[in-house]
């Protein structure tokens, strides 16, 4: 049996579908699994025991690259496809690269022209938790053995960290809309000096200019962030990729949550609190400028929930 499993990106939802392989690799332990992933996640997928074959899907190339990436699959014969991310252009690389095979989606895909594209659809329920999703749409599709791990690499060091104890954060996000406010860094870093002797690590991009006073400045590459968050004492993030990274190690500490559902996207596991504010509206609008939900979560608030979360604090 072989099985193609495409989640392109981005680096949460590659995390989200971890267990969706997981479990497929249970169902179907002799099966020959493949996952077609963009360049910039596959250092997420290394050394993946429920994945024997990583396949980078070219979308430098344009519209003529992603056909070459997908196309050239085909000769694999693929019998069982899912198409995790409901995109016209994930759908597509399904279609091209199993031709033959029963291609599993969503009844409602993001992108609704996805849908032509299956011979299989699955309602799902949009309520529920993005992971309980893809696993919903591999029961459908025949696996009968749930595995709820996240096989995730080492990662590597890069750059310098505090050699003992410290908070973790990643401030940056797919819109400005779902940050929070950088100065309140500023502040919540004083706070942590002051309150608990650690100090405030925030991670950003290698080529990011970004500054924030008083906080420790790590850029890194993806594989620098896992190793990094492993060695953090505890974590702070938005509703972007290095909060879903903590949730799927198991890390401790606080995720802010404004514009976007927590229900949905929020960190899977409960080894993090969730704040958000009551009167908060969900909306995907990607707005530059931080949600006034995410500016009203106070950094005395923020400090105090963390606290509760950092070990022997």
């Amino acid at each position: 049996m072989r099985i193609l499993l495409v989640r392109l990106g981005a680096m949460g939802d590659v995390i989200h579908a971890l267990p969706a392989a997981a479990t497929l690799r249970r169902s179907f332990p002799g099966a020959r699994i493949t996952w077609v992933v963009e360049p910039r996640w596959s250092p997420l997928l290394e050394r993946n025991p429920a994945v024997d074959e990583v396949v980078l899907f070219d979308r430098q190339g344009g519209a003529r690259g992603m056909w070459r990436s997908a196309r050239a699959l085909a000769p694999r014969k693929f019998t069982l496809a899912l198409d995790l991310q409901g995109l016209l252009k994930s759908a597509m690389a399904a279609r091209l690269a199993a031709p033959g095979a029963q291609r599993w989606g969503r009844d409602r895909p993001r992108e609704w022209p996805a849908g032509w594209l299956y011979n299989h659809r699955v309602p799902l329920d949009d309520r529920e938790h993005i992971v309980d999703q893809h696993l919903a749409l591999v029961t459908a599709a025949g696996g009968t053995m749930t595995d709820l791990t996240f096989p995730l690499p080492a990662g590597r060091p890069e750059g310098t960290v505090p050699a003992g104890p410290f908070v973790l954060a990643s401030p940056l996000a797919g819109w400005g809309a779902k940050q929070w406010p950088l100065d309140y860094y500023t502040q919540l870093a004083a706070q942590l000096d002051r309150r608990l002797g650690l100090p405030l690590v925030v991670n950003l991009p290698p080529n990011d200019r970004t500054e924030v006073p008083g906080a420790i400045l790590h850029r890194s590459t993806l594989n620098g962030l896992i190793d990094t968050t492993r060695r953090a004492a505890a974590v702070l993030g938005v509703d972007s990729g290095p909060l879903h990274l903590a949730a799927a190690l198991g890390k401790p500490g606080v995720a802010l949550f404004g514009p976007t559902d927590p229900a949905r996207n929020g960190p899977y596991g409960g080894t993090l609190t969730v704040l958000r504010r009551p009167n908060a509206a969900t909306s995907y609008a990607r707005t530059p400028l931080p949600d006034a939900s995410m500016r009203a979560l106070a950094p005395d608030t923020v400090l105090e929930a963390l606290i509760d979360r950092i070990p022997s604090s």
